[in-house]
């Protein structure tokens, strides 16, 4: 059955045609410009064809061309600034040209005739184009990429050929003249360079990127997408693969939140939104779509650029008030993990170095001949450090913080310590940290998630702060487990959310309870109390929430289905009430924690490290993960345990998951919540007494409480039809509600 792309529905299009090329490099070289809030300049994309990465079919080779001249519209525009010599045509393919085709069907979405995306189209700005007046006949190759709310100005083929020294990567026998053949060759030469000549390959990129212009392309533009096409270029293998596109973004964009921080001054940073990256540069956002980049970005010389990168980066003065900053990355990863905050904040650095402050441990950075290779993983080649043997005893990787100067004071007496205990402890859990480093950001106060991780880089919110080590320890380890599981690992498909923060949250728990060296049964008291809570908020959506937004894997069997040009679509990716939804948190979480106990912690977690290995580098479908598992569990523990049935009990279902239904609930036999049991009964009691033994309340003693006792303690009150205002003022009294955090705060 086909699943049309239907612009009025709350799915997310992912427009890139990736079966037939994929990106696997951007450099970007980006202005920011605080005054006319945009950011400027260029991204450079360079791709390998679907003939190279696998096997073409004929039904392939078929729609790498334009499935019919009915797919887009011939016009002239009223102004052309290219030369008349380049005939050229624009392209209107719409929203929903796209279709979810079954394996070995047909994409015939060309048939329905209805291309006029004009309407759509309004909502980007475009330049004029020059097109071709008559129809020759020929059906050029047409690249899609993501593109939403930018200003694309030009694009163009790359000249690598004309790179002094570029001829080192090709076979003498291949230099005879320079063609389109050539330029394409050195490409591929460039970006399959092995691992060990990763500073080359990096070193290369630049010059490429700098390199001559050798034409201008054909562009159009629409609501989701940038489609580039060069006449002649009838197949992929045929299509330049580097190319440079010149664009600028909007204020208005997605992807970007310009603001000001907690001091006043003014910053951007990227907003992790449903859209992801495709309003901050064109590229290809379907998971599969793993690259590598490297950014230079320039801004005033009060400015800070912190981004997605391996390397921890210092201003270069260009000229005065003018400084910039150069990142790169060498591990490939979905574009949508870039991110990238510019603003005036402050490192935060100890105040004085303890023996604690210590943990703190030197750089190993991936040199050329300092790799001793501990095993062989399975993803694409490149410089991992589950292959260094230095990086795997590393427990505590080199990390910095950066805030607004108003919030330095706190993130040095809690931040900065907190942070050494929490990455030692995922190393435990884990083993090999995947990332080379870590910075951590304070976001604005219009951040709307107490926490977003990215390779290298992790923002928290403020709010994360107020509770000191009771709220901040967590958040960090949630965003610290993400590390490996949302980046390192990544999901195949966006719909399977869960497998990124069903995970980290289930981890949350086990690291924290590590970092602060708790006994086992303490451990365990504490994720029984975080248990309980969990099981509440998770009720408690579940009853106010569409159906259709509880489930964890909407796409069912079609999860992980692409149509045959690459494109695809996000179940409710664009729906609004989607980002104020925890039931991938939650039912990931109490999934994990059911399969951990089956397991038994010993024999699970042993598992996870073994999973971590295996898998890293890579994406993943649930199967995957689930599959792998039921072999690790043993045959008499397993009767009623198959993919099929998690499939149906806990992802595919709507509701309280089935092995729940029934159970003791979470934290039955904690003491924690026993002792939170003890004081809503004392609660009960004083709201139901008559105003006139008011005076009385003094015989009721209550009992110190956990922060997270607190706020079970107000979830439970909360349930009651109706708190009198003396019993609120009591509550207020004896707990200085109003001096809690965000947690507490929130109830």
């Amino acid at each position: 059955m086909e699943i049309k792309l239907d612009p009025s529905r709350d799915d997310l299009p992912l427009m890139a045609n990736t079966s037939h090329m994929l990106v696997k490099h951007y450099v970007l070289d980006l202005e920011v410009d605080f005054e006319s809030r945009i950011i400027e300049g260029t991204i450079v994309l360079f791709f390998e064809d679907g003939s190279r990465f696998r096997k073409q079919t004929s039904s392939t080779k078929e729609t790498c061309q334009l499935a019919s001249n009915k797919a887009y519209k011939f016009r002239t525009p009223e102004l052309c600034h290219i030369p008349v010599t380049n005939a050229r045509t624009t392209f209107n393919v719409g929203y929903s040209d796209f279709v979810i085709c079954d394996k070995g069907e047909e994409d015939t979405s060309d048939k329905d005739g209805n291309h006029d995306n004009q309407e759509q189209a309004s909502g980007i700005s475009s330049s004029k184009y020059c097109c071709d007046t008559e129809n020759h006949g020929r059906e050029d190759f047409l690249l899609v990429l993501d593109c939403c709310d930018l200003s694309v100005l030009k694009v163009e083929e790359v000249d690598v050929a004309a790179v002094p020294g570029i001829e080192k990567f090709i076979r003498p026998s291949k230099l005879t003249t320079v063609s389109e053949e050539l330029r394409n060759e050195i490409v591929h030469e460039l970006v399959t360079l092995p691992a060990v000549h990763w500073r080359k390959q990096l070193d290369y990129f630049v010059r490429c990127s700098q390199a001559p212009s050798c034409g201008e392309l054909f562009f159009d533009t629409d609501t989701w997408s940038l489609q580039i096409r060069k006449t002649g270029a009838q197949t992929a293998t045929d299509f330049p693969h580097a190319i440079r596109i010149s664009y600028k973004t909007k204020p208005e964009g997605q992807s970007v939140t310009w603001t000001s921080d907690q001091s006043g001054r003014p910053c951007v940073y990227t907003m992790g939104s449903p859209i992801n990256n495709r309003a901050l540069f064109p590229c290809q956002e379907p998971p599969v779509a793993m690259s590598t980049w490297q950014a230079t970005v320039r801004a005033a010389a009060s400015f800070v650029v912190l981004m997605s990168g391996e390397n921890s980066a210092k201003p270069t003065q260009l000229h005065e008030g003018c400084s910039s900053w150069h990142y790169y990355v060498t591990m490939p990863m979905p574009a949508s993990t870039f991110t990238i905050a510019v603003g005036c904040w402050t490192e935060v650095v100890p105040k004085k170095w303890s023996s604690n402050d210590l943990m703190i441990e030197r750089p190993f950075p991936l040199s050329e001949t300092d790799c001793r290779y501990v095993g062989v993983c399975s993803h694409m080649e490149y410089p991992c450090r589950f292959q260094n043997a230095a990086a795997t005893t590393q427990k505590v990787i080199p990390h910095r913080v950066f805030a607004p100067g108003c919030l330095k004071g706190v993130c040095q007496e809690i931040l900065l310590r907190l942070l050494p205990p929490c990455l030692s402890a995922a190393h435990s859990v884990l083993g090999s940290h995947p990332f080379s480093r870590l910075d951590i950001l304070i976001v604005p106060a219009n951040f709307s998630s107490l926490g977003m991780a990215s390779p290298h880089i992790i923002f928290l919110s403020q709010s994360t702060l107020t509770g000191r080590s009771h709220l901040c320890g967590p958040r960090l380890c949630h965003e610290i487990a993400h590390t490996w599981f949302g980046l390192a690992i990544g999901a195949r498909d966006w719909t399977e959310e869960w497998l990124s923060e069903g995970f980290a949250t289930h981890l949350e728990d086990v690291f924290w309870a590590e970092a602060q060296q708790l006994a086992p049964h303490d451990a365990e008291e504490q994720r029984e109390l975080r248990a309980c809570l969990r099981w509440h908020r998770l009720r408690d959506e579940l009853r106010n929430s569409p159906e259709e937004m509880q489930v964890l894997r909407p796409s069912k069997e079609k999860t992980g289905h692409v149509s045959d040009s690459g494109a695809s679509v996000v179940k409710h990716g664009l729906n609004p009430e989607k980002n104020f939804m925890q039931v991938h948190y939650l039912k990931g979480y109490f999934l994990l924690r059911f399969l951990a106990r089956r397991l038994g912690d010993k024999t699970y977690f042993s598992f996870l490290r073994k999973f971590v290995h295996k898998f890293h580098g890579q994406l993943i479908l649930s199967q995957d993960f689930l599959q792998m598992l039921l072999e690790n569990i043993p045959e008499e523990k397993r009767p009623d345990l198959s993919v099929e049935n998690i499939f149906q009990d806990w992802l595919e279902s709507s509701g309280i998951p089935k092995p729940l239904q029934g159970a003791r609930p979470p934290g039955a036999d904690c003491g924690l919540v026993r002792r939170v049991d003890a004081e809503v009964t004392k609660w009960m009691r004083l709201n139901q007494r008559p105003r006139k033994r008011r005076r009385r309340e003094e015989e009721e003693v209550f009992e110190k409480l956990l922060p997270d006792q607190l706020v079970l303690l107000l979830e439970h009150l909360l349930e009651e039809k109706t708190l009198s205002r003396p019993t609120l003022q009591t509550l207020q009294r004896t707990y200085c509600l109003h001096e809690q955090d965000a947690e507490e705060r929130s109830q």
